[in-house]
């Protein structure tokens, strides 16, 4: 079941708790660890004081041919570190986002489209797997930043009040996010779900609660578990960074913090792809 957490009862120690329940849930899936003699980067890290290491050793596949198609999903913290990515891995991938029309109707012609929580992903999976033929050889997908905020009852407007419903509860928001990642799979493509970013404390508006990114990663952690999906622990990520890159009482990031994740990200799709990594992050 869930792990339930009062608001007022979450803390760093909460916070250590997840980062280390996700990373032997990581560990175990992934083999989040690199085998031996490889230059990839885990795409999920042991934290310290962890004694786990993976149970068995992964399935290994063959490096992809570069360069090699990937398609990320994800909400506006993916939007800030998609340049990174991009530039990053120029030349070895093509990177692709869904992307609103433009101004000319042309699809694709416009700016970054918010693919936001499970309930419009789930409507609108079909067609971002579409966008330029399609044929990904990696996707790179987070959903539950939009799922775990308040919404007004009826009308699923943001709300900043508490006492209003998630966009989508925790049972929907597993039921959704396994219906996505079982589509991207029949894709043949090789996936890296990313963890949630973490939720800082303070008036948040819409409003969202620090403890429901632990219960909601958790959950999603769960899902990939059970469809044997890499995960790259962000929220780990995040937390463990040596200074803060959040902006204050914002789920958003510094431009710092977003480069950081644009470099985590490329590191993990062309572990993903069976090549090294293309930039070694600050954070060991």
């Amino acid at each position: 079941m869930p792990m339930h957490l009062q608001a007022d009862s979450f803390s760093l120690v909460s916070r250590r708790a997840l980062v280390s329940a996700l990373s032997l849930i990581g560990c175990a899936v992934l083999g989040a660890c690199a085998a031996p003699g490889s230059t990839s980067e885990p795409t999920s890290e042991p934290t310290s004081g962890s004694t786990s290491g993976p149970t068995s050793e992964p399935a290994i596949s063959p490096p992809l041919s570069e360069p090699f198609r990937v398609l990320l999903l994800g909400d506006s913290i993916s939007i800030g570190y998609t340049p990174v990515v991009e530039e990053l891995l120029a030349g070895r991938a093509h990177v692709v986002r869904p992307r609103n029309k433009g101004k000319d109707g042309v699809v694709q012609g416009g700016g970054p489209e918010n693919c936001a929580g499970t309930t419009k992903g789930s409507a609108q999976v079909d067609r971002w797997l579409g966008i330029e033929g399609g044929d990904w050889d990696v996707i790179h997908f987070n959903f539950g930043l939009h799922d775990l905020k308040r919404v007004q009852p009826g009308s699923g407007k943001n709300s900043n009040d508490r006492d209003h419903p998630h966009q989508a509860d925790p049972d929907r928001y597993r039921a959704q996010l396994q219906s996505i990642t079982r589509r991207l799979k029949a894709t043949g493509a090789r996936l890296v779900f990313a963890t949630t970013t973490p939720v800082p404390e303070g008036d948040l508006r819409p409003y969202r609660e620090a403890a429901d990114s632990v219960e909601y990663n958790l959950v999603a952690s769960a899902v990939m578990a059970e469809e044997g999906v890499p995960v790259n622990d962000l929220f780990a990520f995040v937390t463990n960074y040596p200074e803060p890159i959040l902006r204050e009482a914002n789920v958003h990031f510094t431009g710092e913090g977003s480069r950081a994740l644009g470099e985590r990200v490329a590191n993990a799709i062309l572990a993903a792809a069976g090549h090294g990594v293309a930039v070694h992050p600050a954070v060991p």
